[in-house]
């Protein structure tokens, strides 16, 4: 059984959701660029990201991403089960899609 991994917010403005959430559960923040911040846990270690949506990003909302040993297989056995593919795998290993209530769900490589 996978526990989340990884959480990512994707909003169309970034750093008032940093803001919000770091005033909310007093995360330290990292801003890595314009477009993407690195939020932790109270040892500081990176647990997730707000990431700034733009015209043609995949999807907003916050997504919860779960390790899978091999993406490619775990996303193709998600669409079998009825899910649709949002964010096709990248280069670092992650995918994203919605379950069948439209719930976006990533997968990240262990």
């Amino acid at each position: 059984m996978s526990s989340a991994a990884w959480f990512d917010i994707s909003t169309p403005d970034a750093l008032r959701a940093r803001r919000f959430y770091q005033e909310l559960f007093g995360w330290p923040v990292h801003v890595m660029d314009d477009t993407y911040a690195l939020v932790g846990d109270e040892d500081g270690r990176p647990t997730g990201g707000v990431g700034q949506a733009g015209p043609d990003s995949p999807y907003t909302g916050l997504v919860a991403y779960f390790p899978v040993d091999d993406v490619d297989a775990a996303l193709a056995r998600a669409e079998r089960l009825g899910a649709t593919r949002i964010l096709s795998p990248t280069d670092s290993r992650i995918a994203v899609f919605t379950d069948l209530d439209g719930n976006h769900v990533g997968l990240i490589s262990r």
